[in-house]
């Protein structure tokens, strides 16, 4: 047996399973797994969009508000996983079909991609600002790659160390967070911050803010399901993600507001989501922090991608190196694109467009529809109640459809006040269950009997 092949078989073994699992986490465990999961350094960046287009005292608000809201619809997903022991993607082949649910984990392969893009070139720029203060070298674009090398060899072979470390990159960050509200607080007023005077021509509006929030919220839901299901209990599942994602949410993004706020009031340039821009007023220990929350981060992000699409068919494996080599290579030559920082407002809403219907349609399904159950058919390649018609539910595609186009139109060709996601998410609530209320399933075993075939394996 050649080296490769012993090295594919072992990281084969390892790599986590898309067949149900039987949760042994309290809900302290999952507040902690959910606190290190977005207390992160892209969170931190994105409260730095809003400030000053919008008032510091709406903005967080806001942030409160969107991410309870995002929160809800979270817990709501990955309490599905706790259930059943399935991961997000797996579970959408309850409503979309075995090979209907192909679309939606397609979509979040890329998805991932973009978010693994996203943190290499923060990654980049922070290494870029350490190597660059000490030896007077520059180049963002080759920390970018070098970073995003690191990522994938560590994605590969060590994502189990990193998830275990990632929590302290946390307490860092949040011991970081609470140095930067001591300096901001202690230099200007919290009326001064709210009376940071507006742009002339904002680009943010309060709708859009509430929208970025929730999703973020949205974007982080599609990992919900691969979490919660390592939950010892559905209660404890749904108050650790809960209580974990706002807290971190609300943390991170008001750090980022209140750090490019006091960018503001000090005289400086508020270049929005620019790591050196709240980098610079705090020190290079911010860069470090940074660095390293990013890293970890984008670890696991990039061992998510690969698992998904390895798991991708029930009963079949697909090769886990051969997939993580090429997805690695792909997700370091789109570490170049820095253009892609530009638009991230654009890509958070795509992630919205694409997968707030997507979300709206699996909560109907297993809570109205399928009454809290998913019997083991979801775990069959081929055929059983899950099947549809040739492993397609076209309702759930057709709804699907219609959201994520509502999306697009209420984002970008009639923006509304209140923003897309929320409208989008209701309109594609009532339609699927509007138009699968005919063909209701009256239900299978009670869900979590598929958990017991973990125990089998």
């Amino acid at each position: 047996m050649s080296l490769y092949s012993r090295l594919e078989r072992r990281l084969q073994a390892n790599a986590d399973d898309a067949g149900p699992v039987r949760g042994t986490y309290g809900s302290g465990r999952m507040l902690m797994i959910w606190l290190a999961a977005n207390l992160v350094v892209t969170t931190l960046l994105t409260g730095t969009l809003f400030i000053p287009d919008v008032p510091y005292g709406l903005v967080l608000g806001l942030i409160m508000g969107g991410t309870v809201l995002g929160a809800a619809v979270l817990v709501l997903v990955g309490a599905i996983g706790t259930r059943t022991g399935l991961p997000t993607m797996a579970l959408t082949r309850g409503p979309f079909g075995i090979r209907g649910s192909l679309l939606p984990l397609a979509a979040n392969v890329v998805i991932l991609m973009g978010w693994s893009w996203v943190q290499a070139m923060l990654a980049g720029i922070s290494l870029d600002y350490i190597v660059a203060s000490v030896t007077g070298f520059s180049s963002p674009v080759i920390f970018a790659v070098l970073c995003q090398t690191i990522v994938v060899v560590l994605a590969i072979f060590g994502h189990a160390g990193v998830a275990r470390v990632e929590p302290w990159f946390a307490a860092v960050i949040l011991a970081i967070a609470a140095y930067v509200f001591v300096v901001a607080f202690s230099s200007f007023s919290p009326a001064e911050f709210a009376a940071i005077p507006g742009t002339a021509e904002p680009f943010y509006t309060p709708g859009l803010v509430f929208d970025v929030v929730l999703a973020t919220a949205i974007s982080w839901t599609v990992l919900s399901a691969d979490f919660n299901r390592f939950a010892r209990t559905t209660r404890g599942g749904a108050i650790g993600s809960g209580i974990g994602y706002t807290l971190s949410t609300v943390t991170a993004m008001t750090l980022g507001a209140t750090a490019i706020g006091y960018v503001v009031l000090s005289g400086g340039e508020a270049v929005p989501f620019d790591p050196v821009t709240v980098i610079d007023p705090f020190g290079a220990i911010f860069a470090v922090a940074i660095f390293l929350s990013v890293m970890a981060t984008n670890t696991m992000v990039v061992y998510g991608m690969v698992t998904s699409v390895v798991n991708a068919i029930p009963g079949r494996r697909i090769p886990f190196l051969a997939t993580a080599l090429v997805l690695g290579v792909i997700s370091i030559i789109g570490a170049t694109f820095f253009g892609l920082l530009e638009q991230f407002t654009t890509f958070l809403v795509l992630i919205s467009a694409l997968f707030a219907p997507v979300f709206a349609i699996m909560i109907v399904d297993y809570y109205l529809l399928r009454r809290r159950s998913y019997d083991a058919d979801i775990l069959r390649p081929s055929g059983g109640r899950y099947w549809y018609r040739g492993g397609v539910n076209w309702l759930a595609i057709g709804s699907w459809a219609v959201g994520a186009t509502l999306a697009y139109v209420w984002a970008y060709v009639w923006p509304l006040p209140i923003g897309a996601t929320v409208p989008a998410f209701a309109v594609t609530f009532l339609l699927y269950l509007f138009v699968s209320l005919p063909g209701r399933s009256k239900g299978g075993a009670p869900a979590p009997h598929l958990a017991e075939t973990a125990d089998a394996r």
